[in-house]
């Protein structure tokens, strides 16, 4: 049993999905572990993770805008406002998604279904850097 860690650093330039599927995939498959378990981490609470299409941008496009009605950017519904309007609304985002994703290995591939891809889901509108920790855990 072996286990090892990796980052995955990811410049976001606003709200948005950033797909991280082939940098994961390639770290995965360079590694001396065939079969195990692989948790993916996000070191922020204004930003998340999700599984999602990956073959039709529509999908990703209307999430965004669907989380956006869901949790207005009106700083009159919320106390914490501190860092601009977009602030509270990105933490209930990041509350309602997931910070962190755990997927299996088998024979050193990642199980992902054909039209599955992994994204940074990032809910604040000015550029962010994002940190993403993966935890591979294996034979």
């Amino acid at each position: 049993m072996k286990q090892l860690f990796h980052e995955i650093k990811i410049k976001t330039s606003g709200q948005g999905f950033y797909d991280f599927t082939d940098q994961t995939i390639s770290w995965v498959t360079k590694q001396k572990i065939n079969n195990g378990i692989l948790n993916i981490n996000i070191l922020h609470t204004s930003a998340s993770l999700v599984i999602q299409e990956n073959a039709d941008s529509d999908v990703l496009y209307d999430l965004k805008n669907f989380f956006n009605k869901l949790v207005p950017m009106d700083n009159k519904l919320y106390k914490h406002t501190t860092e601009g309007k977009d602030d509270m609304p990105a933490h209930i985002k990041s509350a309602l998604t997931n910070n962190q994703l755990t997927l299996s290995i088998k024979n050193k591939q990642l199980m992902l279904g054909t039209w599955q891809g992994l994204y940074l889901f990032e809910h604040r509108i000015e550029q962010h850097n994002r940190t993403l920790s993966h935890h591979l855990i294996g034979d």
